[in-house]
Order: structure tokens, then sequence, then C-alpha cells
């Protein structure tokens, strides 16, 4: 919200799911320099190996669709309060033994990524 300084996030069409007033990221006032999607899982190691949580559907980033966990037609809203596609897509998965992403664009879906995994398995240990 260029007016007020209140960052919004939505999907869909006009679908808002989440609201962070100014005063939270005052460091924002005018713009993000990064805007980050995706999984995270917290892995202790309690028991000597590898978490058995999920990411996403639990599926690998390679089941694709219908299984794996995915985002698409990712925007951002630019200075003029339009949504924009996105310019620049990275990514980054720490272990993709355990959990991975692979990402593309095409003329249906936009920028997209599936991404997402088991946790613990034989080759997660």
């Amino acid at each position: 919200d260029p007016k007020l300084g209140n960052w919004w996030l939505g999907f869909g069409d006009n679908t808002l799911v989440g609201y962070w007033p100014a005063e939270l990221f005052t460091h924002l006032a005018d713009h993000a320099d990064m805007v980050e999607w995706g999984g995270e899982i917290v892995n202790t190691k309690s028991s000597g190996k590898h978490t058995a949580t999920q990411m996403g559907s639990g599926h690998f980033a390679e089941d694709g669709f219908r299984q794996a966990s995915y985002f698409r037609n990712i925007e951002v809203v630019d200075a003029d309060n339009s949504l924009s596609p996105v310019q620049s897509l990275s990514t980054l998965a720490e272990d993709t033994n355990c959990y991975n992403i692979q990402s593309s664009y095409n003329t249906d879906w936009g920028n997209f990524f599936y991404f997402g995994g088991p946790g613990n398995n034989a080759q997660c240990p």
C-alpha cells in the first residue's frame, strides 16, 4: 500500500490473506529489495537423524503437477501499485536429498516453481 506503507499478501482474484502494518517494517517504507516464497521445516536431528517432516505435499519437485507443491503466476506489486510478473527468480534448497525445488516459466503459469520432499528417506538419513 504505497499511501499508508502497509504490506498485503493476496492470491487469485483479489483474495487478501495477509496483512502487515507499516509499523512492523519501518525499513520497508518505500520498497522491498527481495521477496521470498517457499517452504521451511525445523530439523533438530533430536533422534540422530533428519526429521521425517514433509515439506509441501511430501513429493519432490520432479514429481510435478498433481503431486508436488507449487507456486505459479508469481507477481509483485510495483511502485505504481500494479501487479507485475517477477523478473528474476532464483531458487535454493539446502539438502536436495530431503527437499528440492525446480523453477520454470510458461505462458499459462508465468514464473512458477515446484517444491517439496519427504524429509527423512533412504537418501536423507
